[in-house]
């Protein structure tokens, strides 16, 4: 398993965690909802893909190849720069942020293919039968 990629699901995690108790109990009051919003949006989706890269870099352990390198490292970045931009644009009151935003998004959408199509392409090691399925 790739400790580096591992090392990121977990701060990502621990990021998560820390931004979204921020948000409720620091941010709350102090900004508007609509940016509240804003800010939970990026403590979600960095959570969730911080779970997503665990199983990723299980798959990896297991089933190395190009397709699963590709979905790890597009979904690390990905997450980074959606959540990160979304922080920043809440922090900063710089709409700018947003602007960056879709960035992240496409490289999310682009891993998350990646992983669609490293399932879909990928050849079991398993010799025993195959159900019509593939299943």
């Amino acid at each position: 398993m790739s400790r580096s990629l591992v090392v990121i699901a977990a701060l990502f995690g621990l990021i998560a965690v820390l931004f979204g108790a921020f948000g409720a109990h620091g941010l709350e009051g102090r900004v508007s909802a609509q940016r509240l919003a804003v800010w939970e949006t990026g403590a979600h989706y960095l959570g969730w893909h911080a779970t997503t890269l665990l199983a990723v870099a299980l798959l990896r352990a297991h089933r190395p190849g190009l397709l699963l390198n590709v979905a790890a490292w597009t979904l690390a970045a990905g997450a980074g720069v959606f959540s990160g931009s979304l922080f920043l644009l809440v922090l900063t009151d710089t709409p700018a942020w947003g602007a960056v935003t879709p960035i992240g998004g496409l490289a999310l959408a682009v891993g998350w293919g990646a992983l669609a199509l490293a399932a879909v392409l990928g050849r079991d090691t398993d010799t025993g039968p195959r159900s019509p399925a593939g299943e």
